[in-house]
């Protein structure tokens, strides 16, 4: 398991900064908030959500990208067998609100989403603010498993609130409680309700290149899932940001990443993965 972790890290950071050159052909984030800077230059932090919104009439494509258990060796090719892909478009309504659409294919799931601006820090108000809310639909469910299936068991909500502080150039902290409710779920190894906590962190190494981790906890003490922690690298090139990263939870979907986390890092049961956005 270490030579596997230490293989895939040395792989990574390789990767990381040969991608400086190679990303500076796409396209930049042009935002027209000339005010404090962003605590996060990603719009997520690893696989969670930060307080970073899209500027307006922006789109962004989103290709997020998860192998296989890395565990399981040459037998699985370190995780490239198994993989999962989530594909996605955001829009900036405004400065303020985007609104965001996806399909994953693990239980093919889309996800529509809603992030928004309550507070922006600055010399009066210590903390940025942002509200952000999900509706996911599973549509790999069918009726020879749940015979009485009907439309609204698909259904999933998210709902959180992102707080962020920016401390300095180089680092910024996220605190991240959330709520998820499931119409359709297991009682023997999941609630309907779920609460988590987060807590997120950038600390920047270089001129374009910055570490990230994030841990959320879920209250759920009936859960057969583990709580995700994630460690990431972003890797920016102007205004864009390509995010390598590993985890402990192989979906990508919002609702799925927090809640059906299998992996055991002290097993080395973690999913090696990529975030890339592409500016419009």
């Amino acid at each position: 398991m270490t030579k596997t972790l230490l293989f895939l890290s040395i792989f990574s950071s390789v990767l990381a900064f040969s991608q400086e050159d190679l990303l500076k052909d796409i396209d930049t984030i042009s935002t027209s908030n000339t005010s404090s800077p962003p605590a996060f230059k990603a719009l997520q932090i690893v696989t969670g959500q930060s307080t970073k919104l899209t500027a307006k009439n922006e789109w962004y494509f989103v290709v997020a990208h998860r192998f296989g258990d890395v565990s399981e060796g040459f037998k699985n090719f370190f995780g490239l067998d198994g993989a999962s892909t989530k594909l996605g478009a955001i829009y900036g309504l405004t400065d303020g609100i985007s609104l965001s659409l996806s399909r994953e294919t693990n239980m093919k799931t889309f996800e529509f989403g809603a992030k928004y601006k309550l507070l922006k820090q600055n010399d009066n108000v210590p903390v940025d603010l942002v509200g952000y809310n999900v509706m996911a639909i599973n549509t790999d469910l069918d009726k020879e498993a749940y015979p009485h299936l009907k439309f609204g068991d698909r259904l999933s909500y998210l709902t959180q609130a992102l707080i962020s502080r920016r401390f300095n150039d180089s680092f910024s902290l996220q605190l991240s409680p959330s709520y998820v409710h499931k119409n359709l779920y297991e009682p023997t190894i999941e609630s309907n309700n779920q609460f988590l906590t987060g807590l997120g962190g950038r600390y920047k190494i270089s001129k374009r290149i910055s570490v990230n981790a994030e841990y959320f906890v879920n209250f759920d003490k009936n859960s057969f899932y583990k709580n995700p922690l994630s460690l990431g690298m972003d890797i920016e090139t102007g205004g864009h940001v390509f995010q390598l990263l590993f985890s402990n939870s192989q979906l990508n979907s919002d609702i799925g990443y927090l809640t059906n986390a299998t992996g055991k890092w002290e097993k080395g049961q973690v999913f090696f993965g990529f975030n890339l956005y592409r500016v419009f």
